[in-house]
């Protein structure tokens, strides 16, 4: 029953996102495309409150059954810039999650409870920082402008069938676009034209507010139209683009749109952003590439000594050579780059595996120690001093970490591996099995949450208190499923 209501939400969420046009429509954009009431609009489709729970949903549904990354460095960086442009948006009624999803698809979407996954794919077609944050503005726009709950009203006026059809592909799109769209646009060609219409209205308002709020934030206002004509211009004679000129189809006056907009503000010369290159790298050397061709890739780029980004090809060999397990290579090569930038977490990560793969997992603790005295709840620095104490059997203290940790971030799924393994090495059994239990209801698997509860309590023995508290847990993972069922 989850299983079926999280992709009957999934679908909603891809529909409002613009991901099902895969039709090369030819969109018209001459209207003022004034902002609606969008309280009154969307308030009869579904409630804040709702949609946040729908959100959640889908987010666990997303976890367990496409790529997300969950990768600390990434994620920070990510989470970063998304939060710099939502601080610029209106009608931001809840916090936004920003989340990788590895896949090399040219993609974006938004979902409801202002989730927003980004592809691997687009990252790396993205030439600076003004162009990746155009993307998230305007997938922040559609969720300000809450687009899914209005075209959930908007579906109300069309057949139900149209979107019960969507159900079987949409979590495919969700993971890979093309293949997901092929699924679903047999189903979808009864409603098409008021999917058309809809899309081109709310593509044109999304672009217009994702302009203003990258404007406001102190990005180049041109970073969207730059990135529409490379798109445009690299897929203009291939006869399949990807999937996310399917699904935002870059005609001329959508282009000319934008730069319009983009004029109207003054123009910004940034300089190059080392982290932007420094997660561009880590996504090319960890997920993009293959070994072999990471280690090629980045040793020749190393020797073009490129001065803009040198720091950041550097560490692409340094992930590269990790993976190769050419371990003392990369230590060699990161050194020099964190004793010029001591602080930065993209070298701290990449220096704590180092040292734990030599089997000097005390030297990893001690080298983290005084970076998270100053700052215990980033989580790079406590997800990474934890895996370095469990690497050097300090259990007690992990656990303890982890435990701080999970307080503000519930829903991280590496803290809760990490604590299973702490729990497990210490023989805690039971706090292993919750633990354990923990990280599959962030998959919306809550059966198989409640069995690892089960094992938990025939571990507690004569806790009673144990045993109250996983009984209780038990109760709230019931709960939550039959609260889904009865949305």
């Amino acid at each position: 029953m989850i299983k079926t209501f999280s992709a009957l939400v999934a679908a909603l969420s891809f529909v409002l996102s613009g991901s099902l046009v895969a039709v090369a429509q030819d969109a018209n954009y001459s209207n003022k495309n004034a902002l609606p009431e969008i309280g009154v609009v969307a308030s009869d489709a579904i409630s804040l409150d709702k949609e946040m729970i729908v959100g959640d949903a889908v987010m666990r549904q997303m976890r367990g059954q496409s790529p997300v990354i969950s990768d600390p460095v990434l994620d920070e960086y990510l989470q970063d810039l998304g939060n710099r442009l939502v601080i610029h948006a209106e009608n931001a009624k809840f916090p936004f999650e920003f989340f990788w999803v590895n896949n090399d698809a040219i993609n974006a979407f938004a979902f409801f409870g202002g989730h927003i996954g980004v592809h691997t794919g687009l990252m790396r077609r993205t030439e600076n920082e003004s162009e990746l944050a155009s993307v998230l503005a305007h997938e922040i726009s559609h969720v300000t402008q809450r687009h899914i709950a209005r075209r959930m009203q908007a579906q109300k006026r069309s057949s139900p069938l149209a979107l019960a059809s969507l159900i079987g592909g949409v979590l495919i799109a969700l993971a890979n676009p093309e293949a997901g769209i092929a699924a679903m646009q047999a189903g979808s060609a009864a409603s098409s034209q008021l999917q058309i219409d809809y899309t081109r209205s709310n593509e044109q308002e999304a672009d217009r507010i994702g302009i203003t709020m990258l404007a406001r934030a102190g990005f180049d206002p041109n970073g969207a139209a730059s990135f529409f004509a490379t798109m445009a211009e690299e897929y203009r004679m291939v006869s399949r683009p990807p999937a996310r000129l399917l699904t935002h189809p870059l005609t001329e006056s959508r282009i000319a749109d934008a730069r319009s907009r983009a004029a109207s503000y003054p123009r910004r010369y940034l300089p190059m952003n080392n982290q932007y290159e420094l997660a561009k790298a880590r996504i090319k050397a960890r997920y993009a590439f293959d070994t072999n061709y990471a280690v090629d890739y980045y040793e020749a780029a190393v020797k073009q000594n490129n001065r803009r980004s040198a720091s950041a090809q550097q560490y692409g060999l340094v992930l590269a050579y990790m993976r190769a397990e050419r371990i003392d290579d990369a230590e060699k090569i990161l050194l020099p780059l964190i004793k010029e930038d001591s602080s930065n977490l993209f070298y701290i990560d990449a220096l704590t595996d180092i040292y734990i793969a030599q089997g000097n997992a005390t030297k990893a603790v001690e080298m983290l120690a005084p970076h998270i005295e100053h700052n215990p709840r980033n989580q790079v620095l406590a997800l990474n001093y934890a895996n370095a104490l469990i690497s050097a059997q300090q259990y007690d203290e992990a656990i303890a970490l982890l435990k701080d940790f999970l307080l503000v971030r519930k829903d991280y799924q590496i803290a809760y591996q990490l604590m299973t393994e702490a729990h497990q090495k210490a023989k805690q059994f039971s706090q292993m099995h919750q633990s354990k239990a923990e990280v599959y209801a962030l998959y919306g698997a809550y059966t198989r949450a409640v069995d690892e509860l089960q094992y938990a309590y025939n571990f507690a023995g004569d806790d009673h208190l144990e045993k109250q508290r996983i009984r209780a847990r038990i109760k709230q993972f019931r709960d939550q499923e039959e609260r889904l069922q009865r949305l």
